[in-house]
């Protein structure tokens, strides 16, 4: 059987891909398997799902949607796509706090990996998770939060998918809102210089930049009084982009005119307003590649620039543009915002585009402003890299010891990056 991630870059041959829909059958097939890893929509560029074991998708696992009489949190199915999800939550009057700008993938997938959306006081989608029930490696299940299990929780809330296999995910949720979006074409100088005022200014802000423009798109998200259903459910229209991206495929030596043209086009501000749950994301239907580092607040913009500048210096055949967003800080173990308020600073190349030595010498200047990697998007991370950056490092590998001793969901490329030697055979 052949898997392969969204963007075509990682695959895999499992011994079996299973959709399992009962505690029972997902119980034997986990029983059953020597190597067990879970996939959502495949949009990890890290092999996080890879396997030649079993590969699972949880999408058609049985349960729905638990509202807490406080209506402040629900358990929902954990292996439901956010898509699906955030429909479910509308139609009972409620929304997710935060989301990211897709919304394909699995809740469990988005928590286990710290994925996020904007917003300089709102933290990734694992901070809102507040309870999990989890399949483990003998088929039992149990439940953990903040005073049940606590050191599974901990661990469980940015797990790489280490511990078991999560059937029920608790989430924060708030009563159902609307958001205005507003999108136009400002000056790179000017986001130099006031970025953190604007992002300040509203609960949601980034900026989208092609590294040899001037100009950024910039995009924000407010909460506001409903106003009906959207006339259209996209910020941006990818039309044009494709085909930018195939000519610059073509004569690479035309980026940065091209460009230049993307943006001269985007000149005409937009404005839209919609129910939350499709606000937020918006249509990615040109496959990339991506690399994003979670930067010191303070350091975000100079770390974007001297990348800007570097890719020009270089003169390097970058199709796409980078994304800075605003995350606050957490206490999650394995979290890349742990350290503090975070500028995530993504680097994208179209997918039919040479990208891994690019790639390299992107992440070199990345990583110069103490950055850390998003867990599923590319980057070139040591044993010793995770130990230096996560001090909680010994304390989450405890408890994945304590739950899975026989390694039944660790793959190759996370006991390399963990420094996990098979356990010995009896």
């Amino acid at each position: 059987m052949d898997w392969h991630n969204w963007s075509g870059s990682v695959a895999a041959r499992p011994q079996r891909i299973e959709r399992p829909k009962t505690r029972v059958e997902l119980a034997g097939l986990i029983q059953a398997a020597d190597k067990v890893r879970v996939t959502g929509a495949g949009h990890s560029f890290m092999p996080l799902c890879e396997t030649s074991g079993t590969l699972l998708s949880m999408g058609d696992y049985e349960g729905g949607i638990d509202i807490a009489p406080d209506r402040r949190t629900a358990w929902v199915p954990a292996g439901w796509g956010l898509d699906r999800l955030t429909e479910a939550l509308w139609a009972q009057g409620l929304s997710l706090i935060n989301q990211g700008d897709i919304n394909p993938q699995s809740l469990a997938g988005a928590t286990a990996t710290g994925t996020h959306g904007t917003g300089a006081e709102l933290g990734s989608l694992s901070t809102q998770a507040c309870g999990f029930e989890l399949m483990l490696a003998d088929g039992s299940l149990v439940e953990c939060g903040p005073d049940q299990n606590p050191d599974l929780y901990q661990a469980q809330r940015l797990s790489l998918g280490l511990f078991g296999v999560a059937t029920r995910i608790r989430i924060n949720v708030l009563p159902a809102y609307y958001l205005e979006e507003r999108i136009e074409r400002r000056p790179l100088a000017e986001m130099a210089e006031r970025w953190e005022e604007l992002g300040a200014a509203t609960r949601h802000f980034e900026f989208f930049v092609f590294p040899y423009a001037d100009y950024v798109i910039f995009k924000t998200l407010h909460p506001v009084e409903g106003s009906g259903d959207l006339k259209h459910s996209t910020d941006i229209d990818e039309s044009i982009f494709r085909n930018v991206c195939e000519i610059g495929r073509r004569v690479p030596k035309l980026i940065p005119t091209l460009q230049r043209f993307m943006m001269k086009m985007s000149a005409k501000p937009t404005q839209r307003v919609g129910p939350a749950w499709r606000v937020f994301p918006s249509d990615r239907t040109i496959r990339f590649e991506e690399m994003e580092y979670e930067v010191p607040r303070a350091a975000g913009l100079p770390t974007l620039l001297e990348a800007i500048a570097y890719i020009r210096r270089r003169k390097l055949p970058v199709a796409f543009p980078f994304e800075f967003r605003l995350t606050a800080a957490d206490d999650i173990w394995m979290s890349p915002f742990h350290a503090g308020p975070a500028a995530s600073i993504s680097f994208h190349q179209y997918a039919k585009m040479p990208w891994r030595d690019l790639f390299t010498e992107m992440e070199a200047v990345l990583r110069s402003s103490g950055g850390r990697p998003h867990w599923a998007k590319r980057h070139t991370m040591t044993v010793d890299d995770v130990a230096r950056l996560y001090p909680r490092t010994g304390d989450f590998l405890r408890v994945r010891e304590t739950v899975d001793p026989g390694q039944k969901f660790v793959n190759d490329d996370l006991a390399r990056l963990f420094g996990l030697t098979p356990p010995a055979r009896s």
